[in-house]
């Protein structure tokens, strides 16, 4: 695979968009790596492995997986190229385009596990012909430049979020509502620190509790109420992992008004108190 690394800006509004074919090599060498969005695609006939928070992930050939800025991400495992597009928020802000491609809460900023999408063999040259155009809109500089990569970018976005609901959500659920778990999804992302019950997001919904409770029996295992618990802890552990924060000051900014109420939640839903959680990891490094 040729190794190739492109990028545009807009240095007024501080917009960037980047497009490698080895991210791990290339990574650091984006100027622009702040709240930055990635969309990682397995093009290798290997399978290729990344870690996101603190597991490890396997993509197969012909794999992608959305990684938000929210999100801590290394390659420290990755053998292969892993091709790479990576956004912020000034080049194409998702959520302010939300209604044009409805990838919030399926692809991105979502409260489910990480979304890994296959691109079915019927769509690989349709998604290999979209990787040429964004090459050749690359090396094609001129006054609408950005406008057609910010084009090819929500082309993508589209067709990914279209294998996302084939492939991630059960067939039985409608549209409206996949819509409603999707802003759920967003909602406890937002509001995870402020909103602890599953009828603080039914109000917002304007749904009632018993209705969200039903959708997700039929959408997957996990509870309304344990999502947003399971999201409380992962920020937890990101605190612990990528910060210096001390137990007591993650506690405080997590909504815990008693350190120790926060100890006991994070061993509940970790199986570790807080300390133990951070030697292991310590042992794992």
């Amino acid at each position: 695979m040729e190794h190739i690394k492109y990028e545009y800006h807009r240095p007024r509004e501080n917009a960037f968009l980047g497009l490698s074919t080895d991210i791990k090599q290339d990574d650091a060498y984006f100027p622009v790596r702040d709240h930055t969005i990635k969309i990682l695609w397995n093009r290798n006939t290997a399978p290729v492995q990344v870690c996101v928070d603190d597991y490890t992930i396997t993509l197969k050939p012909n794999q992608l997986v959305s990684i938000t800025y929210l999100q801590e991400v290394s390659f420290s495992k990755t053998q292969l190229p892993l091709t790479s597009f990576s956004f912020n928020r000034e080049f194409y802000c998702i959520i302010d385009h939300d209604e044009e491609v409805s990838c919030n809460g399926i692809l991105f900023f979502g409260t489910q596990d990480l979304p890994i999408v296959s691109i079915p063999y019927t769509l690989q040259q349709r998604f290999e012909t979209l990787f040429s155009v964004f090459v050749e809109e690359f090396t094609t500089p001129d006054k609408i430049q950005g406008q057609m990569l910010q084009m090819l970018l929500k082309r993508l976005i589209i067709m990914v979020t279209r294998l996302a609901k084939e492939q991630l959500i059960v067939k039985a659920l409608n549209n409206d509502q996949i819509e409603t778990i999707r802003k759920f999804n967003v909602l406890v992302d937002i509001h995870y620190k402020t909103k602890r019950k599953v009828s603080d997001y039914a109000e917002l919904l304007h749904k009632s509790p018993k209705t969200l409770s039903n959708l997700f029996a039929i959408y997957n295992q996990k509870t309304p109420q344990h999502i947003i618990l399971e999201r409380l802890a992962l920020e937890a552990k990101r605190l612990m992992n990528f910060t210096d924060k001390q137990n007591q000051e993650i506690a405080y900014e997590l909504g815990f008004n008693d350190p120790a109420h926060f100890s006991r939640f994070f061993k509940k839903m970790t199986q570790f108190t807080p300390s133990e959680y951070r030697n292991s990891q310590l042992m794992q490094a």
